[in-house]
């Protein structure tokens, strides 16, 4: 397992159509940095983990239970274990770092 990980140099792996992630695992959490092409849609979806995220960069409409906001950089959300969420990237498309708890194993 790493200690200090460098973006470039981690390998992206697609998530969804326009949307990819590069996965810095430990043991307990996870971190995933997400960049959406301009508009690329993440469809609805749950998981068992915990996920908590940051804009970095871009727009990003983002819903949680059936609550839509609109997310610019520095914006953070929280998505409960088990509740749906979707997210669609704006017209600049988006950077956004999630962290998920326990790590998602599909994704080591």
């Amino acid at each position: 397992m790493h200690a200090f990980w460098n973006p470039d140099d981690i390998v992206s792996r697609e998530l969804a159509k326009g949307v990819t992630a590069k996965i810095a695992p430990g043991e307990k959490m996870m971190f995933s940095l997400v960049t959406l092409a301009p508009n690329a849609v993440v469809p609805t979806h749950s998981h068992p983990h915990e996920q908590m995220g940051m804009m970095v960069s871009g727009t990003m409409e983002f819903t949680i239970a059936g609550e839509t906001r609109q997310l610019e950089p520095n914006g953070i959300y929280f998505v409960p274990g088990g509740v749906p969420h979707a997210a669609k990237a704006g017209p600049g498309g988006a950077v956004a770092l999630d962290a998920f708890s326990p790590p998602r194993e599909e994704y080591r």
